[in-house]
């Protein structure tokens, strides 16, 4: 399966959820306004696209409607508190993704 690991910079709580998950997965991370912001491709290259926050999920469906439909976007949930790799953060998103799979 693959999965898309959305937050605001792709600096924190999507990078760590990338790498903490690429043995189970394929996995990919993005930001929505990063220098980089997520793209149409990245969106219709994952089967699952997990957000950090509600607000991460509306703002997808404003930007990419037609994706947005087709596709299962989930939330874990997380703010915007974390450093990249912080063992708090690395143990939430375990805890959150592992009940979502």
């Amino acid at each position: 399966m693959r999965v898309l690991f959305v937050c605001n910079q792709n600096l924190n709580r999507s990078k760590t959820a990338e790498f903490l998950f690429k043995d189970r997965f394929e996995t990919k991370s993005a930001g929505l306004y990063s220098e980089k912001p997520l793209s149409e491709e990245e969106l219709s290259w994952a089967d699952l696209v997990v957000v950090m926050e509600d607000h991460q999920r509306s703002e997808i469906a404003k930007r990419f409607p037609k994706q947005y439909l087709q596709k299962r976007i989930v939330s874990l949930d997380i703010p915007d508190v974390f450093q990249f790799n912080q063992p708090e953060l690395i143990d939430e998103l375990k805890s959150k993704f592992d009940r979502l799979v």
